[in-house]
């Protein structure tokens, strides 16, 4: 099978698997929702809890009609960029890994044959370790690049956290973290496929490793206001809680919590920052343009126009051409 085949095939499986993970997606949500209501409520009442869940103050928030608007062009332009992208490059990847390492030691067949399920659950977590990995690093460039950051801050723009706001990325900041992806991931995916696994028939419970990875990190919760913790289970896994902190304007919060999935690695490097059970944070940027990142043209040109002044004030930093003054100064 070429290349094209092998990534046609992946991505028609996890295309036919989306129905399912969307309700897997949409039933995590509910009973975060409801864990978060029930421990914050008085008293119970069903208004009251669409309240909590749909406040009023948040979802006519200019932000929050922002993230509307970008989540619904951003759906409808991307197919036409990358068809899903983070599979494409992880399984290119991956499918390049198998054949050289293949071709290198005589392998055309797994070599421990069909997987069992310790193979499937020494894969997923392995993978999903891999994923976040490859994660925290490319985040934690976005952060510290200026060049990466004017397409970064478009995610942390958003004033006011309301689900779909996890979609609120740039797309080319989407294609370069994806195409990042398959670094690490897809060596890894490469190898497994080598030794135990096809990829193209690898499901965990009926669905897809990748989607299983979006569900288990929970990203919709994890950019709502509802403060979920995991208790012991913080040690290991970064709660929704926590990475809103992240999101947080307070400068003792800047470039915190960097990771996906697992916490550790904020450990590891010295990124973590946990906050008070209940703390309340203050979401967005504290740039004086901030303003301009609430409309569709800030959110999709005004990034790329800030990228292509970082460019040319460093091309001629390098041919040793004076800064040109900016205007009104």
């Amino acid at each position: 099978m070429d290349v094209v085949g092998f990534i046609t095939q992946i991505v028609d499986r996890v295309s036919a698997e989306n129905l399912v993970a969307a309700g897997l997606l949409f039933a995590t949500a509910f009973g975060c929702a409801l864990i978060a209501y029930l421990r914050t409520a008085e008293r119970y009442s069903f208004a009251e809890f669409l309240e909590f869940v749909l406040p009023h103050e948040v979802m006519t928030h200019p932000s929050a009609r922002a993230d509307l608007l970008f989540y619904i062009t951003r759906k409808a332009i991307m197919p036409f960029l990358l068809i899903p992208a983070g599979v494409t490059f992880v399984v290119a990847v991956g499918y390049a890994t198998n054949r050289v390492l293949g071709t290198v030691f005589g392998i055309d067949q797994p070599v421990f044959g069909d997987p069992g399920p310790v193979t499937v659950v020494l894969f997923t977590l392995t993978m999903l370790l891999a994923y976040d990995l490859s994660y925290y690093l490319y985040h934690t460039a976005q952060h510290r690049y200026p060049f990466l950051w004017e397409l970064h801050k478009v995610h942390h723009s958003a004033e006011v956290m309301v689900g779909i706001t996890k979609d609120r990325v740039h797309p080319l900041d989407e294609l370069m973290n994806r195409a990042w992806d398959g670094v690490i991931p897809g060596i890894c995916f490469g190898i497994w496929s080598l030794l135990a696994l096809n990829p193209v028939e690898l499901t965990v419970f009926g669905i897809n490793v990748y989607i299983m990875r979006n569900i288990l990190m929970m990203d919709f919760v994890r950019h709502t206001h509802f403060k979920i913790s995991f208790g012991r289970l913080n040690a290991v896994i970064l709660c929704p809680h926590w990475h809103q902190l992240h999101h947080s304007t307070a400068p003792q919060h800047y470039d915190k919590n960097f990771g996906l999935l697992f916490s550790f690695w904020d450990r590891l490097f010295g990124t973590l920052h946990v906050p008070d059970p209940n703390e309340d944070f203050t979401f967005g940027l504290v740039d004086r343009d901030v303003a301009d990142y609430q409309s569709l043209s800030g959110l999709y040109v005004l990034p790329l126009k800030k990228m292509g002044r970082r460019i040319v004030r460093q091309v001629r930093r390098l041919r040793g051409i004076p800064a040109q003054p900016r205007s009104g100064a």
